[in-house]
């Protein structure tokens, strides 16, 4: 096994299947969806939506238009993530592997005027701090959620803003991604960028072509540095 180290003058985060698995309650709520609109596939919807702001899925799988209501039932289907992760014995919304000891490294290091992380999720403001709070993962200075954006993921618009309320150029940052949406925002955006294979095949990641493609976040050491930024280290098989 190998390992490659780079500095970054910041580490920027996707959310769901990134830090947090929440895929038990994103399941339960597309099969609550499809009481009310029983057009939805939810194997299919499962196998391509990951990675993309709400809003937009519901405009592409349940037809929905006017954009009050898009705004009203992505609310409404997020919170429907945090009741449904811990119904019919599911697990609840959790860290994945390695993000404790990322979170305790990086969660200690200066905050504004100039943050060395961020999280940018597709996720709305209300369900990421639902999300947040129920994994135990504190919400960063610098936070980037659906409704901060005009264009989401695969835009470069969350990246972007991400590395901006960090005060840093978006080149010298680094994306975590598990998505392909994701991993094309971060690379449209200049970052170097992380894929996870926490929620998508090998093949599927592979063809977006990050930088590099490791298991979860358990082969990425993270460490302040001295002189600000942090040193990022990957452990390759």
């Amino acid at each position: 096994m190998s390992a490659v180290s780079f500095h970054v003058d910041a580490v920027l985060f996707d959310m769901d299947g990134t830090l947090v698995d929440s895929t038990a309650g994103v399941v339960g709520a597309w099969e609550l969806f499809k009481q009310k609109y029983p057009e939805i596939n939810v194997e299919d919807v499962l196998s391509s939506a990951h990675g993309v702001r709400t809003v937009d899925n519901l405009r592409k799988y349940c037809g929905i238009q006017d954009p009050k209501k898009l705004q009203s039932e992505a609310l409404r289907f997020e919170m429907a993530i945090v009741t449904e992760s811990t119904t019919k014995g599911r697990p609840g919304i959790v860290k994945l592997p390695g993000v404790e000891d990322a979170m305790q490294e990086i969660s200690s290091g200066a905050r504004y005027p100039k943050p060395s992380w961020a999280i940018c999720t597709s996720a709305t403001h209300e369900y990421a701090l639902a999300a947040l709070a129920n994994a135990g993962i504190d919400v960063p200075d610098a936070f980037v959620t659906a409704e901060d954006v005009k264009f989401g993921k695969p835009a470069p618009d969350p990246y972007l803003l991400g590395a901006s309320k960090c005060n840093v150029k978006p080149e010298n940052c680094v994306v975590f991604e598990d998505a392909p949406a994701g991993i094309q925002s971060g690379k449209s955006a200049g970052c170097k960028t992380i894929g996870l294979l926490t929620t998508h095949s090998k093949t599927q990641m592979e063809a977006v072509k990050p930088d590099f493609l490791v298991p979860n976040m358990a082969s990425i050491g993270l460490k302040l540095s001295p002189g600000g930024g942090i040193d990022v280290s990957v452990q390759l098989d």
